[in-house]
């Protein structure tokens, strides 16, 4: 619980522990944030935050917020402790000098500093601080503001007092440096999914949100007092309903931490699954998620055999039985994280595993026997998962038996390209013969492949794979590709580096874009895990001034372009990459000189899944209430 305590005294430059120095950042980047792209310049964010969260974790903050103050620069501020500021005794700076200024410098690694913690082992605010063209912190502590100035990481001058002040809190302000980061663009979605989070995670803590690009400021604050139950409920929104009366949550302190869970069953097959160490999102899962399902899997299959529900000479219940349609997070905090990588996609800790294993199945199984109506429709859906699995189990066998891949030529649809290095090569995937016409003429044959998709895809929403193998779309795609699907699945045998998916900038387009991504989610996740899926964004405007032709791609670049060209030059609107010819579609959208592709990440993949469950699953109310929201701006709906 996220509730402010009296400050803790001990807490002072003594517990800031210095291991080396600084240099080694601005030269290697990647290995401190991740990458120099989108995800590297929100993880700076991130990292500051991070230490406002710890704060709140550790009981001294309960009030935190993030501005967007301009194009270039974000401010975090909360209202913990304060960081020191008195001389710190191995460096002989102030304690705020050395964290901002020495990598591994933080109150994270012994001494009174925090129990536990999720930054970057004290190494975030010193990379943030590398990495800016300027930061400013500004800390209110023992009744008085300190200030101190940096640029490109370096002190500019000493720390300042800066008159009186009340309360106690630290604000940090950065813009991240461009020579870096190239494009600096904050994107408001990903920060507040971000900090939504962080509070469900942080039970109690209000994370306000401001941003001040445009000329009305936008805000937004999140509070949640249920924590990660809440956000169990929140993850099924637009889903299919929960088949038990109550989200299952546990909270309980053990020897080796913290253990924190909450699981939901929904008349889905979609798994959901979120694992958090010291309110870091480990993507990847560890062991946190490892104990997590041996507790889900053993305690179900225990409950099912002293029910009879699983007769003695029934199989067990498989992983996969039991995970169908489920909704779980799990959050640990411990004093140790060990995390696998700098940006901690993985837990390693195996203590922890065994302290969540043990954790859940106690609870779950009280749970189970107190609800015996919740437990009677858990098993059952595991249960009816069994009966499917082994079904299509036996119908994929007989398909792939009768050879449904194998021995098939490249579709006739496809124009391939010369080149036979998967490195080099690139394929498009457009909808219609229309574009693919344009596309196939526009584009370079040494190594651009073109696949014209005709209408709708399958929806692959919840398709086995051997009815997906049946759809003549799909297996036309696959056979493209070159990877085969399922067990057979190669990504070694890939045939194309780069998969780009270009579709027209219309809602219909939109939507063959989410079926194709919900495709390559649940069926071709290591081709989105290791960038190899991009989206292709064509032009939405052609305005042309006499023979000056410029192209907008989006409806703030055309008003800019109509500003500086003056006039009154003729404007069309696409509505379609089959409206452009050959020339055109190549120089705004297939030229890699010039084009705007954007790679495809895991999270782009969830929320495509996630918004394709809003839109089509079987609830009526999320799908009304989104319809209402963008009701105003349908005509630029983009799924």
């Amino acid at each position: 619980m996220a509730k402010k305590q009296d400050k803790n005294q001990t807490y002072s430059a003594k517990d800031i522990y210095v291991l080396e120095g600084l240099d080694p950042i601005r030269k290697r980047p990647g290995m401190y944030i991740g990458s120099t792209g989108p995800e590297g310049l929100h993880h700076l964010i991130w990292e500051i935050l991070d230490n406002s969260i710890d704060e709140a974790m550790a009981g001294y903050a309960d009030n935190i917020s993030v501005e967007v103050l301009d194009d270039k620069t974000i401010r975090v501020s909360d209202n913990g402790r304060g960081i020191p500021v008195d001389p710190h005794p191995q460096t002989g700076k102030s304690a705020l000098e050395t964290i901002m200024t020495v990598l591994h410098a933080g109150g994270k690694f012994g001494g009174g500093g925090y129990k536990v913690s999720g930054g970057l082992h004290g190494v975030g605010a010193s990379v943030v601080n590398a990495l800016s063209t300027h930061l400013k912190v500004e800390v209110k502590r023992d009744g008085k503001l300190h200030i101190q100035e940096y640029a490109v990481g370096k002190p500019q001058g000493g720390l300042k007092k800066a008159g009186k002040a009340e309360g106690t809190g630290t604000s940090t302000t950065f813009s991240p440096d461009p020579e870096i980061f190239g494009e600096i663009v904050f994107e408001r979605k990903k920060i507040l999914e971000r900090i939504r989070q962080q509070a469900y995670l942080t039970k109690g803590v209000k994370i306000m949100f401001a941003d001040y690009r445009e000329e009305e400021p936008f805000y937004y604050g999140f509070s949640f007092s249920g924590g990660i139950k809440t956000f169990v409920e929140y993850l099924n929104e637009g889903g299919e309903k929960f088949i038990q009366r109550d989200v299952f949550y546990l909270h309980k302190e053990t020897e080796q931490g913290e253990v924190e869970a909450a699981i939901a069953y929904t008349e889905d097959i979609e798994v959901k699954e979120m694992g958090f160490a010291n309110n870091i999102y480990t993507i990847d899962g560890g062991s946190h998620i490892t104990g997590l399902r041996s507790a889900i899997t053993r305690t179900l299959n225990d409950y099912s055999r002293e029910n009879n529900f699983l007769k003695e000479s029934d199989s067990n219940l498989t992983g996969d039985d039991v995970r169908e349609g489920l909704i779980a997070v799990v959050s640990v905090k411990l004093k140790d994280p060990q995390f696998e990588g700098q940006t901690k996609a993985k837990l390693g800790n195996p203590e922890i595993r065994s302290a969540v294993e043990v954790s859940i199945s106690e609870a779950f199984k009280e749970f189970l026997e107190k609800n015996s109506a919740d437990a009677r429709r858990i098993v059952e859906k595991c249960l009816l998962a069994a009966k499917a699995r082994k079904a299509a189990k036996a119908a994929k066998e007989t398909v792939l038996r009768k050879g449904a891949l194998e021995g098939l030529t490249l579709p006739g649809k496809l124009a391939d390209c010369q080149t036979r290095k998967s490195e080099e090569a690139e394929l498009y995937i457009v909808e219609g013969d229309s574009a693919g016409g344009s596309a196939k003429q526009g584009r370079d044959r040494k190594f651009q492949a073109i696949l014209p998709l005709r209408g709708k895809i399958l929806n692959v929403e919840k398709a086995q794979i051997h009815k997906m193998l049946a759809n003549n779309e799909v297996k036309s795609l696959i056979v493209a590709l070159g990877t085969a699907i399922a067990d057979e699945f190669d990504i070694s045998k890939l045939r194309y580096g780069k998969v780009v998916i270009m579709t027209d900038a219309d809602v219909d387009g939109a939507h063959i874009r989410t079926l194709l991504l919900t495709l390559f989610y649940r069926h071709f996740p290591k081709l989105i895990e290791e960038g190899h899926i991009y989206i292709a964004e064509p032009p939405l405007y052609k305005i042309q001034s006499g023979k000056k032709v410029e192209y907008a791609y989006a409806e703030v670049e055309k008003e800019n372009i109509l500003k500086k060209i003056g006039g009154n030059p003729s404007i069309q609107r696409y509505k379609g990459l089959g409206e452009m010819n050959p020339d055109q579609l190549w120089e705004t959208t297939m030229n890699p000189a010039t084009r705007t592709v954007r790679q495809v990440t895991v999270s782009d993949a969830q929320e495509a899944d996630k918004m394709f469950d809003i839109l089509m699953g079987s609830e009526v109310a999320p799908r009304k209430r989104f319809i209402q929201v963008h009701a105003s701006s349908v005509k630029n709906l983009d799924i």
